[in-house]
């Protein structure tokens, strides 16, 4: 099936059983309006403007730890970066100046609201403030919204770096003070690599954060690049070969080397091949011919009780299971990069029983 179709697709039955919203459904809108301009599908772009003009009226809101979820998160911001839904600049511009002064933890590193003043932090975060403070600054010109993206994601980075092997840990704080997890968990990578690849993509030209953020997103590829699988995607477990082949972690870093190659940072001999392998073993693995989902890791923050706290066993605890909705958003992003590369067709999951 053609990366557009199915991503259209998948979105369809998305829609059709949840109502879309939380931060995974945004990024799943994100990913549609991303799939929309890699399409040039004008009436693809018109529908992402009409989810998000839901917002925030017309959704019963959760409660969130950032508040520029209510306004429509990132694909908010990103429309207006685009020069769409100018009536909504005022207020993603208004949500970015909130994002300057959220709860942080000691350092200055945004946190959730309980853990202000804490050394509390976790690297899901990053994919949640660095893209709407990125195309918020990008979309007002204010060179203060782009600096606070690029600050939060290399500090969380940083601070996570497993420099034994490259990746990322999930979070710091929530087994013990100054305590990181043990994990090299696949989503939480995932959420590192998606962030940094959005500041590869949409810093403004000349920017002087521009070798910065070169260097770890070049850093963090090469990590991620030898514990592909055999089937072109990455574990649970990321170094661990006995690990679940897992799929919403593995889209968030296909769109990674998708935007790499693009913009020529990553070798096209070395990384290509992967990439192509990648998705197409991404979307054999994870779709059904039905556009439901499966390996998806349930959402999670430094699982496990006691001693078991943050450990990679507890990790391993946390299955998959099928429509799970963290996995939505990430096979949209990693379909619009298959667009990209002009891959044509891509296969699903084969019926029970067949090879």
């Amino acid at each position: 099936m053609r990366p557009v179709a199915l991503a259209v697709g998948l979105y369809d039955h998305y829609e059709s059983i949840a109502e879309v919203k939380h931060y995974y459904g945004l990024l799943a809108v994100y990913g549609l309006a991303r799939v929309a301009d890699a399409g040039r599908d004008e009436a693809l772009l018109a529908r992402c403007e009409r989810i998000v003009g839901r917002f925030p009226d017309e959704v019963e809101h959760p409660a969130y730890n950032f508040p520029s979820y209510t306004i429509g998160g990132i694909p908010q911001a990103f429309l207006v970066a685009r020069g769409r839904m100018p009536h909504r600049a005022a207020v993603v511009r208004e949500y970015a100046e909130e994002l300057l002064t959220a709860p942080r933890e000691r350092a200055g590193i945004v946190t959730r609201p309980a853990d202000a003043g804490s050394d509390r932090i976790w690297i899901d975060a990053a994919a949640a403030v660095t893209p709407y403070l990125l195309y918020a600054g990008n979309a007002s010109g204010d060179e203060r919204f782009v600096d606070e993206a690029v600050r939060q994601t290399l500090s969380m980075y940083d601070a996570l770096l497993d420099p034994a092997c490259g990746l990322l840990h999930q979070c710091r704080g929530f087994v013990a003070p100054g305590v990181v997890s043990q994990d090299h968990w696949s989503r939480g990578n995932g959420w590192g690599f998606f962030a940094l690849a959005e500041l590869v993509r949409g810093l403004p030209p000349g920017s002087r954060h521009a070798g910065e953020v070169a260097k770890r997103f070049t850093d963090l590829s090469a990590a991620l690049l030898p514990h592909q699988s055999p089937n072109g995607v990455w574990r649970q477990e990321i170094p661990l070969p006995s690990a679940y082949e897992e799929t919403s972690g593995s889209g968030l870093i296909l769109y990674g080397l998708g935007v790499g190659l693009r913009h020529g940072l990553l070798d096209p001999t070395r990384y290509g091949p992967a990439f192509a392998r990648g998705v197409a073993g991404l979307t054999r693995l994870a779709v059904n011919a039905d556009l439901s989902t499966e390996n998806s890791c349930r959402g999670t923050l430094c699982p496990g009780t006691g001693a078991a706290k943050g450990t990679v066993a507890a990790y391993l605890e946390r299955r998959p299971h099928r429509d799970e909705p963290h996995g939505f958003g990430p096979l949209l992003l990693a379909l619009a990069e298959a667009e990209l590369a002009g891959i044509a067709d891509l296969p699903v999951r084969p019926p029970a029983g067949q090879p």
